[in-house]
């Protein structure tokens, strides 16, 4: 089988950076109260900086599609039309723009000048950008395609606007016996909680059988995925509710009325179940994973973690020094506090800048670890800079 490269890289953030101070003259306040949380949020997940698809005041001003589009066109750059080259793109997100088209077809309507070729579209959330990866390395490596196109990107600031809350909060605030309020403030917080971790943007990699013959390329050696949905419940959902069984109801069992007044469609974190789980079950296949591959921790000259906080940082360090498999700080990377957490494109806006940083060399190994909450699934990649 062939060996696969990305050989060159590219990002898109919308508009300007938006600072933690302004936060909400784009997303909103909810029922005239500025957000309790938000700040405990924001201390603990140490982001300073995010950008959104939205004009202050809430405005769109791009969809999902095409930020997409232009961190694909940006790879294209000094050659536009190399672009007409591409036989496979394939898209990751978990906030299309809508159920369906599906998300890659709404970006190759957006690229025009691109050619009439296979595109799919990896449901899920932060993991689908690298399922998205993983069928454009498996289809370069299997020489079914010549060139790949791969994406991660997300537009979740339109979900968060506090439009989206309000019908919900004037239903709760109608409530008037005690017991029935005593639950508020969880329901609350696990609404409330995403709106200050998540934020917009999109990355792009090109992926072909031999490296440039001019700076520098990543060898993908190898990628493994795993899910743990059949023994974890529900994390992290939009579209539907938990139930106390742990299951989850879909938008489609409620009624319309339903679906507006509980804010069925917004995005939901169980923030406890997260802690408790997210970094533990991400190693439970770490060392199977190095053994099939042969490799020690001592080998790697970059780890690149999809955070969601900063929060989780020194937990995921204790675990590796627990399993005996110790890396050092000096050689972790990362880009939350500037770029935000993207979801599906974080992974692509961390390998962009760190491809265009001028501190990589030949040689060098790069393992990329992507977690994601919604049913505990990670996946896991293996890069040799060339």
């Amino acid at each position: 089988m062939s060996r696969v490269y990305i050989t060159r890289t590219s990002s898109f953030l919308p508009n300007s950076a938006v600072s933690n101070d302004e936060m909400e003259e784009y997303l909103g306040i909810i029922n005239g109260n500025k957000s309790r949380s938000k700040a405990l949020i924001l201390r603990n997940n140490k982001i300073k900086q995010r950008y959104y698809a939205l004009a202050k005041g809430g405005k769109t001003t791009h969809s999902n599609a095409e930020l997409t589009a232009l961190a694909v066109k940006n790879l294209f750059k000094d050659n536009p039309d190399e672009i007409k080259e591409v036989d496979l793109l394939c898209c990751g997100t978990s906030s299309p723009d809508q159920i369906m088209p599906s998300h890659g077809v709404m970006v190759h309507g957006q690229l025009p000048e691109m050619n009439s070729i296979e595109v799919t579209t990896p449901s899920g959330n932060c993991c689908a950008g690298m399922h998205a990866l993983k069928h454009a390395y498996m289809s370069l490596k299997l020489e079914d395609k010549d060139k790949a196109v791969s994406t991660g990107s997300e537009r979740f600031s339109v979900l968060l606007k506090s439009e989206n809350f309000e019908e919900e909060v004037q239903e709760l605030s109608k409530l008037q016996e005690p017991n029935e309020l005593q639950d508020l403030p969880y329901l609350a917080f696990e609404k409330d909680f995403l709106r200050w971790m998540l934020s917009d943007g999109a990355g792009a990699f090109i992926l072909e059988r031999e490296p440039n013959k001019e700076g520098l390329s990543l060898e993908i050696n190898w990628m493994e995925a795993v899910s743990f949905a059949n023994q974890e419940d529900t994390c992290m959902y939009m579209a539907g509710e938990k139930m106390a069984d742990g299951g989850l109801k879909g938008f489609a069992e409620f009624t319309p009325q339903e679906n507006v007044k509980q804010s069925v469609y917004s995005i939901k974190q169980d923030a406890r179940q997260l802690d408790g789980k997210i970094v533990e079950l991400s190693f439970k296949k770490v060392p199977e994973i190095f053994k099939k591959h042969n490799l020690s921790s001592e080998d790697l000259d970059y780890f690149l973690v999809h955070m969601s906080s900063y929060y989780f940082e020194d937990k995921i360090a204790k675990h590796w020094d627990d399993l005996g498999m110790h890396i050092p700080k000096e050689k972790w990377f990362a880009n939350l506090g500037t770029k935000g957490n993207v979801g599906a494109g974080s992974i692509y806006l961390m390998v962009d800048e760190l491809l265009h940083s001028g501190n990589l060399k030949k040689g060098q190994k790069i393992l990329l670890v992507v977690p994601e909450s919604a049913r505990f699934s990670y996946v896991y990649c293996l890069l040799t800079v060339s």
